[in-house]
C-alpha cells in the first residue's frame, strides 16, 4: 500500500471512529448545513434543496401582480373580455368575432399560440428585450393591461397566490390589496383639498368613508369565500393552500392628487382599525414618477399625522426603489430616511438606493437600532432597476445588522417565486444555511401579526423565558409555553416555522 493510500485509510478510520472517541455527533442543523455546501455549485440540486426549505413569510407581495399571465388569461376569458392588439390591454365585450382582427376575444388565445405568447409577454417580463420601452416602463405598464381580468376574480387570484406560497413552503402572506375598488379615492376627489389634515379627515368621515370601509369589508368576505371555494377549503379534500395564513396591507396610490391619496390613507387606517385581516398600510406606484416625487414629503407628513390618530396601525413603506440616473440625485438622498423618521415606517420595501442617502452609514445604524426590516426583492430590483449582485445593498444591510427578509414583490409579472428569490440570494451572496434560517425567521419576526414574539432576542435567536426550556421545533411544549403560544398568533406562527425547520433538517 502506497504512502498516500495508507494516509487516506488512516484518516477514514479516524473519521468513522470519531463518535466512539468522544467527539459529539453532528446535529441535524449541522448535517443540513454540510449538505448545502456539497450542492452549492450544483444548480439543480441546490434548487431542489431550496424548494423544500421552510421560508416563513412573504411580507412584500402585491396581489394584483402575484398571478402569472396564464391565470389572468383564464380569468379574462371567463368574463368574455376582448384584447386590443395595439396595446394588449383588455376591454369589455363586444369583441370582433374574427380571431385575426385587431380586437379579438381573449378566448382566441387558446386557438392561436402566437397570440397567447404575445399576451403573456405583454403582461409580464417574459422575453422582454431592451428597446424603445425600458424594463422599468414595461413592468409597470403591465398592470393597466390586465387589471380588468381581476375585477371579478380577486378570490381566484388570491387562491392562486396561496397555492404558489404553499408549493414554495411559505406559510404566511401579507398581501397589498385595495378592497374598495378605489371608492375612497373617488370620495377624496369630490372634496376640496385642505392641508389641515384633521379637518380633511373629518370631512371624509362625514362624507361616507365609514360606509366605504364597511362595504370593503363585505367585499373582502365575498372574495375570501370565492378563494375558499376555489381551494375546496370547506370540503373533505381541501387544497394544502387552505393552511396558509393571509393578512393584508391597504396600499394608497401615491401618484394621485393629495385629496385622493389622503382619502385612501384614512381608509387604510380605518380598515386596519376595524378589520383584523388588515394589519397595516403602505404606499404604492413608482417613486420616480412626477407626483410621487413632488409630493413625497407631503405624503410623509400625512402619515405622521395619521400615525398620531391611529398609533396601533402598522406602516410599511416602499422607499428607495430608485437607482442613479432614474431620477435627479437629490431624489435619491432622503426617501428612506423620511419614511423612517417622519412616515413611521416599521419596514422598508426595496431600500435599493440607501447608499445614496445623506449620511448613509448613520442611517443604516439608525435602522439597525430601531429594528426596521428591509423587504428585499432581488428579482424585481434586477428587472426594474438593473441593480443586482455586488451593486445591490443586500450585503450592506446585513453587514450593518439591519434585519432583512426576502420577498417576491410581483411574482407573476416578474415570472419568479420565493424559491428563486432564495436561489438568487445563495448564488449571489454565498449565504450559509444559518443565513437562510435567519431570513425566514426575520420574515415572521417582522410580520404585522398580533401578539408577542416567540423570540426574546434575534442576535442570536433566543426563545422567550416561557418557552426557553422547550427545544425549538419539538412536537410538544410545556404548559407555560403552550399558554404563551395560545395568547400570540405571531408566536404560534414562529413556533410552526421552527417545527418545519426541525422536520426539514431531520431529512439530512
Amino acid at each position: 500500500m502506497g504512502r498516500a493510500r495508507r494516509a487516506f485509510f488512516v484518516l477514514t478510520i479516524l473519521f468513522l471512529a470519531a463518535p466512539l472517541l468522544g467527539q459529539s455527533p453532528l446535529t441535524p442543523q449541522q448535517k443540513t448545513s454540510r449538505y448545502l455546501e456539497t450542492v452549492r455549485h450544483q444548480p439543480g440540486l441546490l434548487l431542489a434543496f431550496l424548494s423544500q426549505l421552510p421560508k416563513g413569510g412573504d411580507l412584500h407581495n402585491h396581489l394584483g401582480g402575484s398571478n402569472y399571465a396564464e391565470n389572468l388569461i383564464d380569468f379574462a376569458a371567463q368574463e368574455g373580455l376582448c384584447l386590443d392588439r395595439a396595446t394588449w390591454a383588455l376591454h369589455p365585450a363586444p369583441c370582433n368575432p374574427s380571431c385575426t382582427s385587431d380586437d379579438p376575444a381573449v378566448q382566441c388565445t387558446y386557438r392561436d399560440q402566437a397570440l397567447y405568447n404575445s399576451v403573456i409577454d405583454a403582461w409580464s417580463m417574459r422575453n422582454w428585450q431592451p428597446g424603445r420601452e425600458s424594463a422599468h416602463d414595461h413592468f409597470f405598464a403591465t398592470f393597466d393591461k390586465f387589471a380588468l381580468a381581476l375585477e371579478h376574480h380577486v378570490g381566484d387570484a388570491l387562491a392562486e397566490t396561496m397555492r404558489r406560497a404553499a408549493a414554495d413552503h411559505v406559510e404566511y402572506l401579507e398581501l397589498m390589496h385595495i378592497p374598495d375598488g378605489l371608492q375612497s379615492a373617488r370620495l377624496g376627489e369630490k372634496l376640496a383639498w385642505t392641508p389641515d389634515f384633521a379637518a380633511m379627515r373629518s370631512h371624509l368621515l362625514a362624507a361616507g368613508l365609514i360606509d366605504i370601509v364597511a362595504a370593503a369589508r363585505a367585499q373582502l368576505d365575498r372574495d375570501e369565500a370565492q378563494m375558499r371555494s376555489a381551494l375546496h377549503c370547506d370540503t373533505v379534500s381541501p387544497d394544502p393552500a387552505c393552511g396558509i395564513t393571509v393578512r393584508y396591507l391597504y396600499p394608497a396610490l401615491r401618484g394621485r392628487p393629495p385629496a385622493q391619496v389622503f382619502a385612501q390613507m384614512v381608509a387604510g387606517f380605518e380598515m386596519a382599525s376595524a378589520d383584523p385581516r388588515y394589519v397595516g398600510v403602505n404606499l404604492v406606484m413608482p417613486e420616480d414618477w412626477y407626483v410621487p416625487r413632488l409630493d413625497f414629503h407631503l405624503h410623509m407628513q400625512m402619515l405622521d399625522y395619521l400615525h398620531s390618530v391611529y398609533p396601533r396601525v402598522h406602516i410599511s413603506l416602499h422607499a428607495g426603489e430608485l437607482a442613479m440616473g432614474l431620477v435627479p440625485p437629490e431624489d435619491l438622498s432622503f426617501h428612506i430616511r423620511e419614511s423612517v423618521e417622519l412616515g413611521h415606517a416599521e419596514r422598508i420595501g426595496h431600500g435599493v438606493d440607501v447608499m445614496n442617502e445623506r449620511q448613509p452609514l448613520a442611517l443604516l445604524r439608525e435602522m439597525a437600532r430601531r429594528n426596521i426590516l428591509v423587504e428585499i426583492c432581488l428579482t424585481s430590483n434586477a428587472q426594474i432597476l438593473g441593480v443586482e449582485g455586488d451593486t445591490h445593498p443586500f450585503p450592506i444591510y446585513r453587514r450593518y445588522h439591519v434585519p432583512v427578509a426576502l420577498a417576491t414583490d410581483d411574482e407573476g409579472v416578474a415570472r419568479s417565486e420565493m424559491t428563486h428569490e432564495y436561489l438568487r440570494a445563495v448564488e449571489n451572496y454565498d449565504l450559509s444555511y444559518a443565513d437562510l434560517k435567519e431570513l425566514a425567521r426575520q420574515s415572521l419576526e417582522h410580520s404585522f401579526l398580533p401578539g408577542a414574539s416567540f423570540w426574546s432576542d434575534t442576535r442570536p435567536f433566543r426563545a422567550v423565558a416561557a418557552c426557553a426550556s422547550n427545544r425549538a421545533g419539538s412536537s410538544g411544549s410545556s404548559p407555560t409555553c403552550q399558554s404563551f403560544l395560545e395568547a400570540s398568533p405571531k408566536a404560534r406562527m414562529q413556533w410552526k416555522l421552527e417545527q418545519q425547520f426541525a422536520d426539514f433538517e431531520n431529512g439530512f
